[in-house]
């Protein structure tokens, strides 16, 4: 157990708190966090930084805990990474894939 406290499962993650880097320096506040509801599996967290909003990867999350979500990549990296797609703009491409596969069907 370090300074920051106990590690906590991702589901307990609360919005606002510190991201650092491998490097110990900090990259922002989680602004949310990613999941697959129905499997039950962790995707990441999107980190909202100075520089605007960016995805981390769950393989790149080291440890979470209730003060601090310590990451396996230097800051520098994160800062570097493209911001995330809307979550509006994923249902939208979501919707399209499901309405062109029915028109296919119906089209046999």
């Amino acid at each position: 157990m370090s300074d920051e406290g106990p590690a906590i499962s991702y589901l307990a993650l609360r919005r606002g708190t510190r991201v650092c880097g491998s490097d110990g320096v900090e990259v922002g506040r989680v602004r949310r966090v990613q999941n697959n509801a129905r499997e039950h599996i962790f995707d990441g967290i999107v980190v909202e930084t100075k520089a605007g909003r960016r995805f981390v990867d769950a393989p790149e999350v080291a440890r979470i805990t209730e003060q601090l979500v310590t990451l396996t990549v230097p800051a520098a990296e994160v800062l570097a990474s493209a911001p995330p797609r809307s979550r509006m703009l994923q249902r939208l491409d979501h919707m399209t894939i499901v309405r062109r596969a029915k028109r296919e069907l119906r089209n046999r």
